[in-house]
């Protein structure tokens, strides 16, 4: 990593990543101890050991780190110190004059990769159907703890702090209004911007809503059954919500009881921490992304030494689901809301809970591919939706 004149309110940043230390991985990947094959003939006891063996030997032969250095030094880094603390981000200007300034969050196994996709269609929308009235500027920035942003030392970095220290960015960039994006944790980080709502601020688009109304909540949290009297839509997303508590959540409880004791096997093993965040929603990394995007994921994470900085912000908001709507207080939320629905998402919510948990929804779409990650593995799909979104917001209108 680059020396920095550390005086700097803003510094350049390129990431170069010693040789030894890709070496030193590479030799732990080919010492892996394995446990013994899943009792069952599918993924009901977590990913099975002949698909991740296949992905950690290639992580160990096959992959090249360096081809995801160029992807990322070829955008515009730099770290800013905010609150104590220095924060890595991306910040791509677009060439279309009046482009309307984008910050967008990502979440947890991701990085700053998720979004990288979406650069080109977003800040450069006349290369991929759009206009140019629908460019953005994009400042993609890594959360405290992840990636190449610096890791707290104490405690209290939660989505509200996180929130304030984007607000923070945003104004130290020079940005006089600007809107907010994010899916997982960027969710309730753009959320909570949107509740105190920083001057600049236009509103906000979301991909992971959190709709789920207290009475549904109650329920979903004693193991009830199903309410009587939910629509088609409601009962379905009801489904989901109980099949992702019982089954795939797993890991949060960890992440959000004991953060550091997970933490030894994940910094340890680099096969453990591929199985970890290959998990994810029942594998979604597995079935909807190729193993080099996941494993540059996956690979930041271990370069970094981030799997237990990065499992705190569970710790910190243990309790506080990002998917309920008391728990993420949508109701003291009054600036615009957007929420785009993915069908591979741990829910889809639906457009009544949504309506009931954001008294100023502006945009709400139902699309046909995607998932969790959608700006990865959808990016065309999701930029349009951004688009669609934060057009009424843009100023000219």
């Amino acid at each position: 990593m680059p020396a920095a004149d550390a005086s700097a309110p803003i510094r350049p940043f390129t990431v170069n990543i010693p040789q030894e230390e890709i070496a030193g991985l590479r030799r732990r990947i080919a010492t892996t101890r394995w446990p013994d094959r899943e009792t069952v003939n599918d993924r009901s006891q977590g990913i099975q050991l002949a698909n991740l063996q296949e992905i950690v030997r290639y992580w160990g032969t096959g992959y090249d780190w360096r081809k995801a250095e160029v992807k990322l030094n070829a955008l515009p880094q730099f770290m800013t110190e905010i609150d104590g603390l220095d924060i890595h981000f991306i910040h791509v200007r677009s060439k279309h004059a009046n482009a309307l300034p984008l910050i967008m969050t990502h979440g947890w196994p991701g990085s700053v990769f998720e979004l990288l996709n979406t650069v080109g269609p977003l800040t450069n929308p006349t290369a991929h159907g759009g206009s140019p009235e629908d460019a953005f500027d994009l400042v993609l920035p890594s959360m405290p703890g992840y990636g190449f942003s610096g890791k707290p030392t104490g405690t209290g970095w939660n989505p509200d702090r996180i929130a304030r220290a984007w607000a923070e960015l945003m104004e130290r960039l020079g940005y006089t209004y600007y809107v907010a994006q994010g899916g997982d944790w960027g969710a309730p980080i753009s959320s909570a911007m949107a509740r105190y709502a920083p001057r600049g601020l236009l509103g906000i688009h979301i991909n992971l809503p959190a709709t789920i109304p207290p009475e549904i909540a109650a329920v979903l949290a004693s193991g009830g059954l199903a309410p009587a009297g939910l629509s088609e839509k409601e009962r379905a997303a009801f489904n989901s919500l109980d099949t992702f508590y019982n089954k795939y959540r797993a890991y949060a409880a960890m992440m959000g009881s004991r953060p550091q004791t997970i933490g030894y096997p994940l910094t340890d093993s680099p096969a453990g921490l591929a199985a970890w965040m290959y998990d994810y929603n029942n594998g979604e990394p597995e079935r909807l992304l190729s193993k080099d995007e996941m494993l540059d994921d996956v690979t930041l994470y271990w370069l970094t030494n981030s799997a237990t900085t990065s499992a705190r912000l569970y710790w910190e908001t243990m309790g506080q689901s990002v998917v309920l709507a008391a728990a993420q207080r949508t109701s003291e939320i009054s600036l615009p809301v957007a929420i785009t629905v993915f069908p591979e998402e741990v829910y889809r919510a639906p457009e009544t809970w949504a309506r009931r948990a954001y008294r100023n929804l502006i945009y709400f779409n139902e699309v046909d591919k995607g998932g969790h990650f959608a700006a990865w593995e959808e990016p065309e799909i999701f930029s349009a939706e951004l688009r669609a979104a934060f057009r009424p917001l843009r100023p000219s209108h």
